[in-house]
């Protein structure tokens, strides 16, 4: 490399990390403003605050580092612009291309460090800090709430319930298949079950049960029935965020597993995986626009540069969420729902990157 992509890498890395370093602190501050009061009434220890704040620091900055890296890459070149050095580089000879290339080296790097990150460490952050906020937090702000929930519990049996209560532990519509093969031997349903905790028994009222023994079926009722299954209540609890906190083999096994055992969360799983890879490749797709944006001198000034900036950045964390609701709330495919804001931000930058080299 030249003299040239040396002098634009180091303000490449040197705005990112500064931008991080400014805007972190400014993030822990506004959360510890918000749950101070919360972490108090239960009497968290120091040292574990002091932890969660650093997993915090991996998880917010993961988070955001694509916008980060945009505000940083966009206030930089609108330097250089300013100063006319841009003007000075490409009226030497330098093809806009030529230009761009410290910039995409300094993505890739960029890129790798964030990928490898997500994969190995990020999830450990996240671990301690989901399990901080579900400890001391997250209980006494929010309440969970309703869901249908299907899943295969072993390896013949299927459980249904077309709304469970995880405060009351209760599930309305509860049916239970039993299969030998592919021969189904006995089906149980009921209008509600409930989880009785002083007993530690299962209560279904209306309960049902066909039995079928080769061309000859048994029907048996209750108005109530106590009982005990082979799962455990606590199957029934959503685990949607458990994929947040896997490194990348553990996640790949573990969705496999849920796959087969018919999990309701399967979308979530495999929108956590897609974004692993989206987010970093993410860098290259916002890294061009911004120099798109910011390389040439304007009437406003860098103020107009960064303006674009906000907003545009603003945008890619309004699609973004946008498509993840949509995979949450919905059948829609977990593949767009990665992909698709990215996708969008291409079609950007290449009208950007158009419009800058003329």
């Amino acid at each position: 490399m030249k003299i040239l992509d040396w002098y634009i890498l180091k303000r490449y890395f040197i705005s990112f990390f500064m931008i991080i370093f400014l805007f972190i602190p400014i993030g822990i501050m506004i959360d510890l403003a918000e749950k101070i009061d919360r972490m108090k009434e239960n009497e968290v220890p120091t040292s574990l605050i002091v932890n969660y704040y650093i997993d915090f620091m991996w998880y917010f900055g993961y988070l955001l580092f694509p916008i980060f890296l945009f505000l940083s890459t966009i206030w930089f070149t609108s330097k250089l612009a300013n100063n006319t050095e841009v003007i000075a580089m490409l009226s030497s000879g330098i093809s806009f291309n030529r230009f761009l290339r410290p910039y995409l080296i300094g993505a890739l790097v960029i890129c790798l460090g964030s990928f490898l990150a997500g994969m190995f460490i990020i999830p450990k952050s996240n671990e301690g800090y989901q399990d901080f906020e579900s400890t001391y937090l997250s209980m006494s702000k929010r309440i969970l709430k309703g869901y249908e929930f299907h899943k295969r519990i072993n390896e013949n049996e299927y459980v249904y319930v077309s709304y469970y209560d995880p405060n009351n532990k209760v599930g309305k519509d509860f049916t239970l298949e039993h299969f030998e093969g592919i021969d189904l031997k006995f089906k149980i349903m009921a209008n509600n079950m409930q989880w009785i905790e002083k007993d530690s028994i299962f209560r279904l009222t209306g309960y049902r049960k066909r039995i079928f023994d080769k061309e000859n079926e048994i029907y048996q009722t209750a108005n109530r029935l106590d009982t005990l299954f082979s799962f455990d209540i606590n199957e029934f609890l959503p685990v949607k965020y458990k994929a947040e906190t896997l490194k990348f083999k553990e996640l790949n096994d573990f969705i496999k597993t849920e796959k087969r055992n018919g999990s309701n969360f399967i979308n979530n799983y495999l929108l956590v995986r897609h974004k692993r890879y989206s987010l970093p490749l993410s860098v290259f797709v916002l890294t061009i626009i911004s120099v798109a944006v910011a390389a040439f001198k304007r009437r406003g000034g860098m103020g107009i540069n960064l303006t674009f900036g906000i907003i545009a950045g603003f945008l890619f964390i309004f699609f973004d969420k946008i498509f993840g609701v949509m995979v949450l709330k919905s059948n829609f495919s977990p593949l767009i729902g990665a992909w698709g804001p990215i996708f969008i931000f291409v079609l950007i930058a290449i009208g950007l990157l158009y419009y800058a080299k003329k």
